[in-house]
């Protein structure tokens, strides 16, 4: 790996402020922002990433090779549940190892953001409908974990059963997460790229600044969360840094049987590699009322989410383009 692609992604922005928040709360700093703020930079950056990724993805159309790189995703989402719940189980409950397994199943949005940004400032093209691929990674995720608990967990009543199932799908369409991502993109496609050109001022320049001011909060939210890795273990940390590579790897290849472009390709590597923190272990506390939400809400952010950031974007982009090339 080129270690100028490392240090130029340490002093980056993203990661610079994402490192002061954290820092902040290391040092006992009293910098806060405002509770409502960070609900509203998080609305305001799914709002025009799915906007801009639908003018995108109108732009380039729908073909089948667009169609197979959702197929695609949607594989990922499902079959990295199912490989990380058989592992995780030799360390956690099957309730924990579940919930666990459909956390790293989907992907963070966040993430997501900061690899685009990575990609702006390499000045590497990629296309609109990754965000529609992220969009459509929650759900699956979602249901590998409540199979997988059904599968392996007590027995539940088949009513009681039903009920979840159908109160959860609801949850994972209707999600305002999923819900704001969808609605952005299809509002994006039918409005397409001449009505993004006018809104660019609001959803290109000022979104530059508001990943900063989100990524901010969440460097604080990540280190208070940290103080509690202690009680994780070794092991558990170990598969919150060897996951990512391990889940990385395998969209990587994928990305390459596909065809897809090295912008596509990271992208969709970061997208395997990433594991929810918000969406996800919402859903689990319905799902699986026996699992412990703040186990894998830990692990995600405080170790998975930062390794991707500073170590995981330089190491696949150099990967991939020493393969691509």
């Amino acid at each position: 790996m080129d270690p100028s692609v490392i240090f130029a992604n340490l002093l980056s922005p993203s990661t610079l402020f994402f490192f002061l928040g954290f820092a902040a709360v290391l040092v006992k700093s009293d910098l806060e922002i405002p509770h409502p703020l960070p609900r509203l930079f998080s609305l305001y950056l799914l709002m025009s990433i799915g906007y801009q990724g639908g003018a995108k993805l109108a732009a380039a159309g729908l073909s089948g090779q667009v169609l197979l790189y959702v197929g695609g995703g949607m594989l990922m989402a499902l079959a990295i549940p199912f490989a990380a719940f058989f592992v995780l189980r030799r360390i956690l409950g099957t309730a924990d190892a579940a919930a666990m397994a459909a956390t790293y199943g989907s992907i963070s949005v966040v993430t997501f953001i900061v690899g685009t940004d990575f990609l702006t400032r390499a000045a590497v093209p990629f296309g609109g409908y990754m965000v529609a691929i992220m969009s459509l990674m929650e759900t699956p995720a979602i249901v590998a974990g409540i199979l997988l608990w059904r599968l392996f967990g007590p027995s539940a009543p088949a009513g009681a059963a039903t009920r979840d199932w159908r109160r959860l799908a609801h949850e994972s369409v209707f999600n305002g997460t999923v819900y704001l991502l969808l609605g952005s993109l299809l509002i994006g496609f039918i409005t397409g790229p001449t009505s993004a050109k006018a809104l660019a001022p609001f959803t290109v320049d000022l979104f530059k600044g508001m990943v900063l001011f989100f990524l901010l909060d969440t460097g604080m939210l990540a280190a208070r969360k940290a103080r509690q890795l202690i009680e994780v273990g070794p092991k558990l940390v170990a598969f919150g840094i060897g996951a990512p590579l391990v889940h990385g790897a395998a969209g990587m290849l994928l990305a390459y049987l596909m065809g897809m472009s090295q912008g596509d390709a990271l992208l969709f590597t970061v997208l395997s590699a990433s594991s929810s923190y918000i969406v996800v272990p919402a859903a689990m506390r319905t799902a699986i009322p026996d699992a412990n939400p703040g186990l894998f809400e830990l692990l995600s952010l405080s170790v998975t989410f930062p390794f991707n950031v500073v170590v995981g974007l330089p190491l696949y982009f150099s990967v991939i383009q020493r393969v691509w090339a």
